[in-house]
């Protein structure tokens, strides 16, 4: 996973990056519906303002937008550092402009929750911490220090003070909720668009080893004609020259090569599977193909077959889809991780559906995450105990999430529960005590379509250039 973890670091890194254009834009914004309301105040309602100073705070943001158009180019991104000083130039912009209009007392001031919000949204914790921290230490200011609001007959405006008090409890409340949701929302959509392209990244490997297997397996196919009758052409030349010894030896170093030949390409088609012939395979096969990496780790897989009452006793001949093997082996693997000494996989099928069952004899999984199994980056930190008992295994959730989506794909439904009575003494448990993940298929998804347990292929297809 080393190549797949560095790839998605980097696209998080770029994630973290916005268009300098964008925050541009978003100022622009900003700037109009500031010059709107400082407009609407003078000429509408004849507010007494320092218009002065106003149209100079905007002037300040007007000037930051024309400097930024034409000293970077159009395709730049900020860096964290550049967005972080952004964000917090237009948090003391509009609480400067909150000063110079009544503080708290101009309904405007909920506008502080918008940079903050952009904030959580695209910057790290910390700097989401220091720039809310900033927004709530000026907003507490204004509370006290600011320019009053007065009309034109010299009437100050202002609300009453347990309304203020409500305001800046209110405001308070949503910056910290606001960042939070924000966050929140932003990690799960970065980390579910990891999770995908990991999984897209890992199919799409397995595809690869896959044709590569294929064309191998036909070359070994179409090849096998040839060698043989080299190493036919070959035996007889070397009974016709028992009277030249160099000559002999020759003829025996081209059988040997021939053989070494049929020998590499038949290990090399080990995974062959383009040829046609092996588009479909019975339930057991697959799923022992895919349990075949894990069963040199040191503990027993067992794979039972069953009918379910009034099935057809004959095992069914499914879909050999890279799919179903990558998703069933993540699982495997997962349950080899976490078993004491044995996993069961236990292959059912009936005339509505097929299903795969597959348990162990280990912890089972942690309570608390039964409900969220599958989804992306759901493991914890883990102590250096666990570690030291499973070094191999990174703990991230990201293979059940690759398994579940593989395996949804096909049109199976997944389900994960322990095997434990929580309730029992761990001496009074059953042998299948440990983690439980259930695959159900509609048999129409899996089986292909045709009479019986078999069906017509036709023939195989040229492998072009």
């Amino acid at each position: 996973m080393t190549d797949i973890d560095s790839s998605l670091l980097s696209a998080r890194n770029r994630s973290n990056w916005i268009r300098l254009r964008t925050m541009i834009l978003l100022r622009w914004f900003a700037i109009a519906g500031q010059i709107v309301a400082l407009t609407v105040a003078q000429y509408l309602y004849n507010l007494q303002l320092e218009l002065g100073l106003c149209y100079l705070a905007v002037g300040v943001s007007v000037m930051g937008n024309m400097i930024a158009i034409f000293v970077f180019p159009e395709n730049k991104r900020l860096s964290e550092t550049e967005n972080l000083m952004m964000v917090m130039f237009d948090v003391l912009q509009l609480c400067f402009l909150l000063f110079l209009t009544g503080g708290l007392h101009n309904p405007f001031s909920l506008l502080v929750l918008a940079p903050v919000t952009v904030s959580a949204a695209f910057l790290t914790l910390r700097s989401t911490v220091l720039l809310g921290t900033t927004a709530f230490l000026l907003i507490t200011a204004l509370m006290v220090y600011h320019l009053p609001l007065r009309t034109a007959d010299g009437t100050i405006l202002r609300i009453p003070d347990i309304f203020i008090y409500g305001q800046w409890f209110a405001i308070t409340i949503a910056l910290i909720f606001i960042s939070i949701y924000a966050r929140r929302i932003t990690a799960e959509m970065h980390s579910m668009s990891d999770a995908l392209a990991a999984t897209q990244m890992a199919l799409a490997r397995a595809q690869k080893l896959n044709d590569l297997g294929g064309v191998v397996a036909a070359a070994a196919h179409e090849l096998g004609t040839p060698l043989a009758t080299i190493k036919l052409t070959s035996s007889e030349l070397i009974e016709d020259l028992d009277d030249h010894p160099d000559l002999q030896e020759d003829a025996r170093l081209i059988r040997e090569q021939a053989d070494r030949c049929r020998d590499i390409l038949r290990s090399m088609g080990r995974a062959g599977k383009d040829d046609l012939q092996m588009r479909q395979a019975p339930l057991v096969e697959v799923i022992r193909e895919a349990a075949e990496p894990h069963e040199g780790r040191g503990k027993v897989i067992l794979i039972n077959e069953e009918p379910a009452p009034g099935a057809d006793p004959d095992q069914p001949q499914i879909l050999r889809r890279p799919e179903v093997i990558h998703g069933l082996r993540n699982l495997v693997q997962n349950a080899v991780d976490f078993a004491r000494s044995t996993i069961w996989v236990e292959a059912i099928w009936s005339d509505a559906q097929i299903t795969i069952r597959i348990l162990d004899d280990g912890p089972g999984f942690p309570a608390h995450l039964i409900g969220r199994i599958g989804d992306p980056f759901v493991g914890r930190r883990r102590t250096e105990a666990r570690k030291s008992a499973r070094p191999e295994y990174e703990g991230m959730g990201l293979g059940l999430f690759i398994a579940k989506t593989l395996l949804e794909r096909t049109g199976a439904e997944l389900s994960f529960a322990n095997g434990a009575d929580p309730f029992l003494p761990a001496s009074e448990q059953a042998e299948r005590s440990g983690a439980i993940v259930e695959v159900v298929w509609p048999r129409a998804k899996i089986v292909p379509q045709g009479s019986g347990n078999s069906f017509a292929i036709g023939e195989n297809r040229p492998i072009l250039a």
